[in-house]
């Protein structure tokens, strides 16, 4: 679990953003990201993990609707306090009425009590949280045995979290733990995993656990975009380079300098583009479409791709050097399937997340509800999940708890298959035909799980496509 305090501060007062990050000086329990508008602000309540908001009342449009006051509702967990000049007093008060605030302070704020009350909000924060645990879980153990087994899935129990990415596997520990290393470091990095895995999501965190969190994040999906689309999304353009361009365009890489780019399905780009890239990625250059002169920018590039690059290497499709050049660090990220054991903490997180957005106060899920999600293949990985428990939540009863019967069609039918299984006999007149019985039947069991995809069920029984094409032939199985 993280263990330092990240404050976002919202202001555009110089003498704020200078002397509130020197409250807390090093002290690495607490982090200082700073915002000057409510837009980038409401983006990094969404990217990373954020405990307290420090709010100056001169950024907000408006009284009633600003990030204060959503945030009291998409993010209620995080402490809220404003900050004010003394001839704004009386539309302060109401802004912190509304965004039921902490506490709001006006300036000049003395230099000991910005960590004073910043300290202050955090340990009620906790408090709070606390007791919201330890009254969930009364209530469920004086339920019925609904939660019978493994009761702290309902509860928030043995999780970790690296900003929005929530874990309890070792293999998520293993990559948050190395991702954390290549955040200390100015090295690009190359994210690989299925679609749905969050390969965003732990781009982002190590864009704000490194030494640029302060500067800007641009995000390029490379997938389906033409070479110069591409190229004038990230070098930019000058006026008249092309039809269309009635304007200079600056591009990410020179927009985001001294920050972080991330590039989704990077293994997308053309041959041509990727020349373009590894230049870029060695020298810094930028030439924008249509100019003369080259300019550089100093920008980490995060790259990602839901396709083996080293296969697309060795098939001549990406170029080598560029590969070389995007993993200083690789990362990948195991698909949902393979780490189970994240799916009730994942399920209790989403529940959190969507419960305050729907208005609605969901207590826990049961015991049987998990195992069916458990039981599933998530062909959608952890997106798919997050759908699903997005519904859910939506269709539970107030104060009450999320159930099977609150499962779309395709759960109840791992549910059916569930109760199938466990049926399994293995009845038989020796020892052998037990056997024989018995992987027959995890075989099928597996089959229909994965829906006849042969790939995935070696894989997850340990065979060859050949062995299992055996087995499938020695037994009989058809697919029905």
């Amino acid at each position: 679990m993280q263990t330092e305090h990240s404050i976002l501060l919202v202001t555009a007062d110089d003498d704020l953003l200078e002397r509130f990050p020197v409250a807390f000086g090093s002290d690495p329990d607490y982090r200082v990201v700073i915002c000057k508008t409510e837009k980038d602000a409401a983006a990094r309540l969404n990217d990373i993990e954020i405990h307290l908001i420090v709010c100056d009342a001169e950024v907000l449009d408006d009284e009633s609707s600003n990030v204060l006051v959503e945030a009291r509702i998409s993010h209620p967990h995080v402490a809220r306090i404003l900050i004010a000049s003394p001839d704004t007093a009386d539309r302060s008060a109401k802004v912190a009425r509304f965004a039921a605030a902490y506490l709001y302070i006006l300036k000049p704020i003395p230099q000991d009590l910005i960590r004073l009350v910043a300290k202050r909000a955090l340990e009620l924060s906790e408090l709070s949280r606390r007791h919201r645990v330890l009254s969930r879980e009364l209530k469920i153990s004086m339920d019925d045995d609904i939660f019978a087994g493994e009761g702290e899935h309902a509860v928030k129990g043995g999780w970790s979290q690296f900003e929005k990415l929530v874990f309890a596997s070792p293999k998520i520990a293993d990559l948050c733990n190395e991702a954390k290393q290549a955040a200390q470091t100015d090295l690009p990095v190359l994210i690989q995993g299925e679609t749905g895995t969050g390969k965003e999501l732990l781009a982002r965190a190590i864009h704000y656990n490194s030494s640029r969190m302060n500067s800007p994040m641009h995000v390029q999906n490379c997938g389906g975009v033409s070479d110069d689309t591409l190229h004038s999304e990230l070098f930019g353009h000058v006026r008249g380079a092309f039809t269309g361009a009635i304007a200079d365009r600056l591009g990410l890489f020179r927009a985001a300098h001294e920050g972080t780019v991330f590039l989704d399905e990077i293994s997308e780009i053309s041959p041509n583009f990727q020349v373009s890239l590894l230049r870029f990625l060695q020298e810094g250059e930028v030439k924008p479409l249509g100019a003369d002169k080259l300019s550089y920018a100093n920008v980490r590039i995060i790259a990602a791709s839901n396709r083996p690059l080293n296969k697309l290497v060795e098939k001549g499709e990406f170029r080598r050097d560029l590969y070389y050049r995007l993993k200083g660090f690789e990362l990948q990220i195991p698909s949902l399937r393979k780490r189970p054991e994240d799916i009730p903490v994942l399920a209790h997180f989403f529940i959190e997340k969507y419960a305050g957005v729907v208005g609605r106060r969901v207590l826990g899920i049961t015991e049987d509800a998990l195992a069916t999600l458990q039981a599933y293949h998530f062909p959608g990985n952890v997106r798919e999940l997050e759908t699903e428990i997005r519904r859910m939540v939506a269709v539970a009863d107030q104060g009450g708890y999320i159930s099977s019967r609150h499962l779309s069609d395709v759960f109840r039918e791992v549910a059916a298959r569930r109760e199938r299984d466990s049926s399994i006999s293995i009845e038989g007149a020796t020892l052998k035909e037990m056997v024989a019985k018995l992987e027959m039947q995890v075989v099928a069991a597996s089959l229909q799980r994965n829906r006849w995809n042969q790939s995935k069920v070696a894989e997850e029984l340990g065979l060859s496509r050949v062995g299992l094409a055996n087995k499938i032939k020695r037994y009989g199985l058809l697919d029905a």
